[in-house]
């Protein structure tokens, strides 16, 4: 239910993007595809949606699948971050679906699939994280701070079938129980980045 859900939120939001390809490629910000992907109504700055969900939404600690993991803004990051849980892979590992990361083929606003996000704060709270980044093949090497999680609420059942969501696979995958199994957002071309 919950993969046809996330389907069925951001096909209409996304459907109507041009055929990417390196020369046109669909430039997304990280709020924007997070609000399609993931169907929560927040808005603006990646960081100020940790305090807008404050009795919209309930807000934690710990992943969820189909849950939106907050980052807080920082110098490298001045709006903030934010990514939706697709797999939990263990207590300190997760994985993601996010825009705007790393640079993909030389381009940033890029969409990345499944991309790992690794738990490294102290106390087992998700309040620093550490992030896959194409480039280096890996998790980056600095740790971002985070606010925590923003849990979707669980969908009544749609009243009519929409179009899948496809994404494009920018990412590395990794072996879990996943939100989704592959889905594609329109106007984005297969790439791999792993």
């Amino acid at each position: 239910m919950r993969k046809y859900w996330t389907a069925a939120i951001g096909a209409a939001v996304l459907a109507s993007a041009a055929v990417a390809t390196p020369a046109n490629a669909q430039s997304w910000q990280c709020a924007t595809f997070a609000r399609a992907f993931s169907g929560l109504q927040l808005f603006g700055r990646a960081a100020g949606w940790w305090k807008q969900a404050v009795g919209k939404y309930a807000e934690g600690a710990m992943p969820q699948l189909g849950s939106v993991l907050v980052f807080r803004a920082g110098h490298a990051m001045g709006a903030g971050h934010v990514a939706t849980v697709t797999q939990i892979i263990s207590n300190r590992v997760i994985a993601v679906t996010h825009a705007n990361w790393s640079p993909i083929d030389g381009h940033r606003g890029q969409i990345e699939r499944d991309v790992t996000i690794e738990d490294t704060s102290a106390n087992n709270d998700w309040s620093e994280v550490k992030v896959w980044y194409a480039p280096l093949q890996d998790l980056g090497t600095k740790s971002y701070r985070t606010y925590g999680f923003i849990y979707a609420p669980r969908p009544s059942a749609p009243t009519r079938p929409r179009a899948p969501l496809l994404i494009a696979e920018t990412s590395r995958t990794l072996p879990a129980a996943s939100l989704a199994d592959p889905v594609a957002v329109p106007g984005f071309t297969a790439r791999h980045s792993a």
